[in-house]
């Protein structure tokens, strides 16, 4: 009968390093939590594959199929990772989710202080959390909610008295200060489906194509891009259906003169009272593109680390594409992460041309 010495015995059982498993466990990777876990003799804890504690070495390690197996082997579970549990992003979802129905439930909005502490954290550590996990911050989730409150109560209030106290307002004066800003035009006017909201607007022409400049009393609501002016005129009453479209101002073609010379020379700045219109992700995702400077580009990625939200790659490129304000909030300054230049609105050679204008010297 063949013996084996202990030497050899020891090289016959594959190594942890070997196992595909174990890559993941390098990794941290979140999708392996509860496949498997791993045990370590040298600290006397077991933990889930992403555990963010310092890499074991492998040769102290043990892989377990079952939990009941990291169990049997006497040790604790660990702190950082605690493999009996929900994850620390699981926790935190909780946490915000708990959170996100404290504020809906809310007749006034919650203070930061008041929102932590129903969850048993720092506010700075939750406030933390919270944008990561949405993209928003506790007072910009506040603010859409109360938004869409007001939006609903308005659809099925049949006076805007009525719908100021269904949406949870105190007093008139507080809702018509804040409702503007909120439904991006009168309660009066939005109640009846946004008709004779008056939109003025002109077209003209750059090198770059034709552009049409629309704005509404708040700002200039809408910059568009294309070959076709008539074309344009149809695109700006699909955006805005109900509203009253006001053409050939003298007066207005003014501000349009400026706008062309921004596309023709970008260094020259565009410093507009803009009427930004979306959802409170989309708006945080357009103000972070008005920071990007003339002449520099970003990813996609990047932008969704900028609002502090790093997952929401997909949401950031949706905000991109249903922006309405061309140049004025540059998406054309947004890239693939490999540099390449990606889809745009008005047109990927128009995006190309712009990028090239803006990185020449003087624009």
């Amino acid at each position: 009968m063949l013996t084996l010495t202990a030497e050899q015995a020891r090289k016959t059982i594959p190594s942890v390093a070997d196992d595909h498993r174990w890559t993941r466990i390098v990794a941290r990777d979140k999708s392996a939590d509860g496949l498997f876990w791993y045990s370590v003799a040298t600290t006397g804890v077991y933990c889930r594959p992403s555990c963010p504690s310092r890499t074991a070495n492998p040769k102290n390690v043990q892989l377990h199929d079952t939990l009941a197996s990291a169990r049997a082997t006497g040790f604790r579970p660990c702190k950082r990772c605690n493999p009996e549990g929900l994850s620390i992003d699981g926790e935190n979802a909780a946490i915000v989710a708990r959170a996100c129905r404290l504020i809906e439930a809310s007749e006034e909005e919650p203070s930061l202080s008041d929102l932590a502490g129903a969850v048993d954290r720092s506010p700075s550590y939750f406030h933390r959390v919270f944008k990561a996990t949405t993209g928003l911050t506790p007072k910009d989730y506040a603010t859409a909610h109360r938004s869409k409150r007001v939006r609903r109560c308005l659809h099925s209030s049949k006076s805007v008295t009525g719908a100021i106290y269904d949406a949870g307002f105190n007093s008139s004066g507080r809702f018509y200060e804040k409702s503007t800003d909120m439904l991006g035009m009168t309660p009066t006017q939005y109640i009846n489906g946004g008709t004779d909201e008056e939109i003025r607007f002109a077209v003209g022409e750059t090198s770059l194509g034709s552009i049409l400049v629309a704005s509404s009393h708040k700002g200039v609501a809408a910059i568009l891009l294309g070959d076709d002016p008539d074309e344009l005129v149809r695109d700006l009453q699909d955006r805005f259906p109900k509203a009253r479209l006001i053409g050939a101002d003298p007066n207005y073609e003014a501000l349009v003169a400026r706008v062309v010379g921004f596309v023709e020379m970008p260094q020259l700045g565009l410093d507009l009272p803009l009427d930004v219109r979306g959802t409170a992700f989309q708006q945080r995702v357009w103000q972070a593109l008005r920071e990007i400077p003339v002449g520099r580009t970003v990813s996609y990625a990047e932008v969704a680390c900028r609002i502090g939200a790093p997952k929401a790659v997909r949401a950031v490129a949706g905000a991109c594409a249903a922006n309405n304000l061309a140049v004025a909030i540059p998406c054309h300054r947004v890239v693939k992460s490999d540099g390449t230049v990606s889809g745009y609105a008005w047109g990927v050679e128009r995006k190309r041309a712009l990028l090239k204008r803006e990185a020449q010297p003087g624009g």
